[in-house]
């Protein structure tokens, strides 16, 4: 069947295009949601009264088209993402994501207009996402994928960077003195030297021997004498 389209319809038409459709897909999605109207010679009448009016649209569409794509190609669109060390990340970048990204910079795009290559971008890098705009006008945005501050890359790079601190030396333990063990250590206990007699000290005991027997004698003879009285 064929249809007169009311407004632009993503991967159809334009306002004001005469399209063929399936049967099924014009009767209960197009026409339901006012989006076409059946081709017949009352609507071609109406589509003529309505020509300038839908060029003039097309016009100022096409021309903020062009300029959304000098926005998009000059921006650097940067995300950051939790990474591993070797650059994977934890998660992916999605059509979803670029759209909630090119918010946050005022940029309304729609989900259904941002083509990532391979659907998903799932490393850290500078990739080149096509944005479809307005009719045949495309625009290529450069989206740079990062590790955030709490991805491991960070931390081992920071980590790195930090330099090692000295370990100090441990003091040292001085040992108890009862648990000393004076063989284990090495120390050998001397005998004391033997004293050595002076030749002064010999002269007074030589002496000191002499009066003693001298002495001695004296007390003998006096004991004879006694007995030799009594008899």
């Amino acid at each position: 069947m064929k249809v007169i389209l009311q407004q632009d319809v993503n991967n159809l038409g334009e306002e004001g295009d005469v399209i063929a459709v399936a049967d099924g897909y014009g009767r209960n999605f197009l026409l339901p949601r006012k989006l076409a109207v059946m081709h017949n010679a009352s609507n071609l009448a109406l589509l003529e009264a309505r020509r300038k009016g839908i060029e003039k649209r097309k016009e100022q569409k096409r021309q903020d088209a062009l300029s959304l794509k000098q926005r998009l190609e000059s921006e650097e669109l940067v995300i950051t993402m939790n990474a591993g060390a070797n650059g994977k990340l934890f998660g992916s970048v999605t059509s979803a994501t670029i759209m909630e990204a090119l918010e946050k910079v005022g940029l309304t795009i729609e989900k259904k207009r941002i083509e990532v290559p391979e659907n998903t971008i799932k490393t850290t890098g500078n990739f080149t996402v096509r944005i479809r705009l307005y009719g045949n006008e495309d625009a290529d945005l450069t989206v740079s994928v990062r590790p955030d501050s709490k991805s491991p890359a960070v931390g081992g790079e920071a980590q790195a960077a930090q330099p090692s601190k000295a370990r100090e030396p441990e003091p040292a333990v001085a040992p108890v003195a009862d648990e000393i063990d004076t063989e284990a250590s090495g120390e050998v206990e001397t005998e004391a030297e033997p004293e050595v007699e002076t030749e002064a000290e010999a002269d007074v005991e030589t002496e000191a021997v002499a009066e003693t027997e001298a002495l001695a004698e004296e007390s003998a003879d006096a004991s004879d004498e006694e007995l030799e009285e009594k008899e």
